[in-house]
């Protein structure tokens, strides 16, 4: 069929239409005939009960010989009006599925299609108690006995308890168990978050006192409740830490504080898993059917090893125990790394009248704040989109709509872009020897984050102080021996030492599986974080979606949430779905491409 002489609107409704007719006769060869020759179908758990990209029409017909007759997919509708941008025509979709209710989205290459995004939202029968379905609060009459919503709420806290029993549990209370958990609070799964902090919100309110957001308002909004209109661009990390406490309570969760799973045990044949826990100091157990370990972005943290470390006579920790650097004016202390932690740190120490170098072992991905909000964040999550009309939910759905595949070569002009506004900027950077790349193949900050979550800054202000000289830096070297109050390092130099920081990052999640579950367990579900780029620090093969996050692993009944503020707000919709499926005894025949 030849589209030319339609409008975008009718060419993409001409389309999805001959899509659902091929669909609904199970003709999988006329709805592969549909796609381009270089094609993508990008499906977050609405036809597959998992996250997957499938690419090329064969990938494509393959899925949807395995699941068209599970998921009958029908009632496909352009909303709203499409539109020709950059030679392609846009358009957003909406459908149903056997059980549930979808959106999407559409771009065709003239009259085929080039890109396919499809997302369940909602489960038929199954849908979140709000707007007119909300509860009343109260029931109104008279009542002997009657116990107020705080009495209830008490009740119900000390049975969950009592009983040790809850469909699910979330092993971490940041902002991604905090996000979750109010999904599934939402849809009426039975959860119980793990915090081992003693409020909700210390996980950022006990890091170093400095700390900011990075990453602008608009990226950072918690599902259900947005920040307010009057909320800071750049948030601290004590208010954000206020936020969620005030999120926690306001959501009704179930978050237990001051407990820490110290063991999980999973028995295969009642698919239960049975948890030591110690709460308040108390020894507890905990039985559930669905285990999320919501420990943070990443896992424990990475500290290596330091030739003669042990005869050190100053301080000397990892950056995730670093509060302030009070302590440490008119000290000597020594950074090692020059991502995000490694910079805060320094500046902080800096602040603080201590004499800082940072070692830099390898090229750092560097932008200036103010470039990455205009050239970057802009189109999607600024002031200027929401006044478009881009609210979170479409600039999300707009992000996840490229595939991993086409993500480089989307994000390098906008590095070129960034390279030529800010060359004078670079040009300082490196008179004072700092190492800076856009990554191995010119791809930039996004895609250093997604393939192994390091190896970038975003300028706040330790760049200027770098480049001139008051936060020294020894680049492209290692420290080959720690003395009582010096480091030697591997150029022959040696420095003294109060103070020294490893911001070395972090290991996969996998290994607080590893050391809560089992060894063998964590080595069967892999690695965590990475879509197997082929890129240095994230191997292959190709994956095409982030390892092991959610969606099903190896290990029945075990998830993974994490990753940032928008992460975690998007992406809980979607495993808090499939958590749900699996309470309300939904079949949920989970199609793998390997």
């Amino acid at each position: 069929m030849d589209g030319s002489d339609l409008n975008p609107t009718a060419r993409a409704t001409r389309w999805l239409g001959a899509l659902e007719t091929a669909l609904a006769r199970d003709d999988i060869a006329a709805a592969t005939a549909l796609f381009d020759a270089e094609c993508y179908w990008r499906d977050l758990v609405a036809f597959t009960w998992n996250i997957i990209t499938l690419e090329g029409a064969p990938a494509i017909g393959a899925m949807l010989g395995a699941t068209l007759a599970d998921v009958r997919p029908s009632r496909f509708t352009i909303e709203g009006e499409a539109a020709d941008i950059a030679g392609l025509t846009e358009a957003w979709v909406s459908f149903e599925t056997a059980v549930g209710r979808g959106r999407g989205h559409l771009r065709l290459k003239g009259d085929k299609c080039r890109t396919l995004l499809t997302t369940l939202y909602e489960l038929k029968g199954h849908e979140e108690r709000k707007g007119e379905t909300r509860e009343k609060g109260i029931e109104h009459g008279a009542f002997r006995n009657r116990k107020n919503w705080a009495e209830r709420k008490e009740m119900e806290t000390a049975d969950r308890a009592r009983s040790g029993q809850a469909y699910c549990v979330i092993i971490g209370g940041g902002q991604g168990g905090i996000a979750l958990g109010a999904r599934l609070k939402r849809l009426g799964v039975p959860t119980i978050i793990l915090e081992k902090n003693r409020r909700a919100g210390d996980s950022w309110r006990n890091r170093y006192r400095s700390l900011v957001l990075h990453d602008p308002v608009w990226y950072d909004h918690l599902p259900y409740l947005p920040f307010p209109d009057h909320w800071p661009v750049f948030t601290p990390k004590d208010q954000l830490g206020d936020w969620l406490e005030m999120y926690a309570r306001v959501m009704d969760l179930d978050y237990w504080t001051s407990a820490e799973c110290t063991a999980a045990r999973y028995d295969e044949a009642a698919r239960e898993w049975t948890l030591q826990v110690t709460r308040d100091g108390q020894a507890t157990v905990l039985r559930c059917h669905q285990l999320v370990f919501a420990t943070g972005a990443y896992g424990p943290p990475n500290e290596i090893r330091l030739p003669g470390a042990e005869r050190f006579l100053g301080e000397h920790y990892h950056s995730s125990k670093h509060v302030s650097g009070e302590r440490f004016a008119g000290k000597k202390c020594v950074v090692i790394g020059s991502n995000s932690s490694a910079h805060d740190i320094c500046v902080d120490l800096w602040e603080q009248g201590a004499d800082v170098t940072m070692l830099q072992r390898s090229p750092t991905t560097v932008v200036r704040s103010e470039t990455l909000m205009e050239l970057a964040f802009g189109d999607l999550y600024s002031e200027a989109a929401v006044k478009k009309g881009i609210t979170t939910e479409k600039a999300d759905l707009i992000f996840a709509s490229t595939p991993f595949r086409l993500m480089p070569e989307a994000q390098r002009p906008l590095y070129e872009s960034i390279a030529e506004r800010d060359a004078d900027f670079y040009q300082r950077l490196a008179k004072a020897g700092f190492r800076f790349d856009f990554g191995i193949d010119g791809s930039g900050l996004m895609m250093k984050a997604f393939r192994t979550g390091s190896g970038y800054y975003i300028d706040v202000g330790a760049s200027e102080l770098i480049a001139n000289g008051e936060i020294r830096l020894k680049s492209g070297v290692e420290i080959t021996a720690v003395r009582e109050r010096s480091v030697v390092l591997s150029d022959g130099s040696e420095l003294p030492a109060d103070l020294i920081v490893q911001a070395t990052g972090y290991r996969s999640m996998d290994e607080v599986v590893a050391r809560l579950v089992s060894r063998e367990v964590a080595d069967k579900i892999g690695h965590c974080w990475g879509y197997g780029s082929g890129t240095p620090g994230d191997p292959g093969p190709w994956q095409g979606e982030m390892r092991n996050l959610w969606k099903p692993t190896a290990q029945p009944g075990l998830w993974f949430h994490g990753g940032n503020l928008h992460l975690s707000r998007f992406f809980s919709l979607y495993l808090a779905l499939q958590i749900k499926a699996r309470f309300e005894n939904i079949p949920t025949p989970v199609y793998r491409t390997s």
